[in-house]
């Protein structure tokens, strides 16, 4: 069933094209990768989406038309993103943060806290954290509470964008693995990723994004060399 989709989706930032015609959808259960190198509009599609820049063309979930500059009510519909940079509020605690991503539930909803027990048991790290300032955490820890905070939102689709950016190896695999098992579980996911074999190891299926148009659909099954996706690029 098709959970998610994007139907001549466009952008402008003044009088530069940005985006141009996107179509894109995700299936139930699947994890959809966006590649692209830099410039080509990865980001600029993720804010799009969300309605944070001027668009035009249509998204739906479900099937369902979706607001088209109103990020809150996007969210609240379960269309829920991590941005590039993360975004915590670093004067805040750990705790807070994870609080403001369940902001319509109530603290004594027992949603709020079966929420709560799940991203702590996917993130160790972040419970023995809970009452430290978000801005003195690790760049991985950081990119940990970004997540662990969408996932109070209880999001029907997650949007990562570049969820690696400035962050080692180790780390990077972690946050990864992470998020593969949160798609196992279910959870459909779009992943914006500059590291195009990271991201191929997680996906059913992956767009490449140039120019601000989607430019191939790719099997990562059919992937299985850097010079195969080398082709789509040079392509492109």
């Amino acid at each position: 069933m098709r959970v998610f989709e994007t139907e001549a989706l466009a952008a402008r930032y003044g009088h530069v094209e940005a985006l141009r015609g996107v179509n894109l959808h995700v299936e139930d259960g699947e994890l959809v990768a966006v590649l692209g190198p830099n410039g080509a509009g990865k980001s600029t599609l993720m804010r799009a989406i969300m309605g944070l820049i001027a668009n035009t063309g249509t998204v739906r979930l479900q099937g369902e038309p979706l607001p088209r500059r109103d990020p809150a009510a996007l969210a609240a519909r379960g269309v829920v993103m991590v941005p590039e940079g993360r975004g915590i509020f670093g004067p805040m605690s750990v705790e807070d943060n994870l609080e403001l991503g369940a902001y319509l539930l109530g603290r004594g909803d027992p949603l709020f806290e079966e929420r709560r027990a799940r991203v702590l048991g996917l993130f160790p790290r972040l419970k023995e954290r809970l009452s430290q300032v978000a801005g003195s955490l690790s760049g991985g820890e950081q990119q940990m509470l970004a997540v662990g905070r969408a996932l109070m939102a209880g999001p029907r689709i997650l949007l990562l964008d570049e969820p690696s950016l400035g962050l080692a190896p180790r780390v990077t695999a972690e946050i990864m693995e992470t998020l593969g098992e949160l798609n196992r579980q279910g959870l459909p996911i779009i992943l914006v990723e500059q590291k195009a074999p990271l991201a191929l190891k997680l996906a059913n299926r992956a767009y490449l994004l140039s120019l601000g148009r989607i430019m191939a659909e790719i099997n990562p099954r059919e992937i299985t060399s850097h010079d195969e996706l080398s082709r789509y690029y040079f392509s492109a």
